[in-house]
């Protein structure tokens, strides 16, 4: 399975597991890891000293490479960027904003940038700032998404830049992986299925609304503020998408209603009133695993599929 990606991070597979925010942290980073992909923790909203306290845990967990997701738009971003730089870590994965000015920064410290990006104009000019590739996001994602889909988007990210691309989006299982490289993508991002990995901390209720859900089991909130997110459906939706539809709404309104309802499902297992994040590959996520059987069961199936489609043809 050596390929760009994998040589570029050297790992063993060419999969990242996705930087969500309060469910990536270090037992499962290293997991990933260990299990020869590249595991990443995210930094979502905390503070600087948390992401070094997370860095140096992983550490002690695995001797692989992995790296930090670092959302732009946080207010800690610079300074995380800087212990990322300090640590040297082997990856830096960014999303919520252009990661365009640290780039430099971060390639003089050693780490890899890998942005996530959601169109093609955004793709052409981190290529040109230097990133080592791009990770091209479908809207099948869960949490927070664009507006095409892992299938239209891919190749018109693949034909547009000459570095590697990452498929995300509607992958959880070999068919998919399988699909990733036929749309000419170098490797894959999985985070739902992840979530089930016996090393992610998430509550168990949460997991469990994951392992029930069906295939229209998802919707997205937060379209009417610009800021769209896709989760399961709950009582928490439902009261979202009523208050999107007041005339009046202000975005301050919004993330005061939207204030702590991620911790609540990830930390809580308050699976009525938490955000539950999650793809709408969720129906396809049936058993909790460990994290490198996911990752070595899902790589064999996607050349047994390869092979099988090889020899029909």
């Amino acid at each position: 399975m050596m390929n760009d990606i994998s040589e570029m991070f050297g790992v063993r597979y060419p999969i990242v597991q996705g930087g969500m925010a309060w469910v990536a942290e270090a037992n499962l980073a290293a997991a990933v890891s260990n299990g020869g992909g590249l595991g990443v923790i995210a930094a979502g909203s905390a503070s600087a000293d948390y992401v070094r306290e997370q860095i140096r845990k992983t550490r002690e967990l695995t001797d692989k490479p992995f790296g930090v997701n670092v959302m732009l738009m946080s207010p800690a971003a610079e300074d995380i960027l800087r212990v990322l730089c300090e640590e040297k870590v082997a990856v830096a994965t960014t999303g919520a904003g252009n990661p365009g000015k640290y780039v430099l920064n971060l390639k003089e410290s050693g780490v890899k940038v890998i942005p996530v990006v959601s169109n093609v104009a955004l793709a052409i000019r981190l290529e040109r700032s230097g990133v080592n590739a791009l990770i091209a996001e479908g809207c099948e994602s869960g949490g927070h998404i664009g507006e095409l889909t892992t299938m239209a988007f891919v190749p018109q990210i693949v034909d547009a830049v000459n570095i590697p691309v990452i498929a995300a989006g509607g992958v959880a299982d070999g068919r998919g992986v399988a699909a990733a490289f036929m749309l000419g993508a170098s490797g894959v991002q999985v985070g739902t299925r992840f979530l089930l990995a016996t090393e992610c901390t998430v509550a168990q209720p949460y997991k469990d609304r994951v392992i029930k859900a069906k295939d229209s089991d998802t919707v997205v909130t937060g379209r009417s503020t610009g800021h769209p997110v896709r989760v399961l459906k709950n009582r928490f939706t439902k009261e979202a998408l009523s208050l999107e539809r007041k005339a009046d709404l202000s975005l301050e309104e919004y993330e005061e209603f939207l204030s702590g309802t991620l911790r609540a499902a990830v930390v809580d297992g308050d699976v009525e009133h938490g955000s539950l994040m999650s793809g709408q590959v969720a129906g396809l996520v049936h058993k909790e695993q460990p994290a490198a059987e996911i990752i070595s069961e899902m790589f064999a199936e996607a050349e047994k599929v390869c092979r099988e489609r090889v020899l029909s043809w």
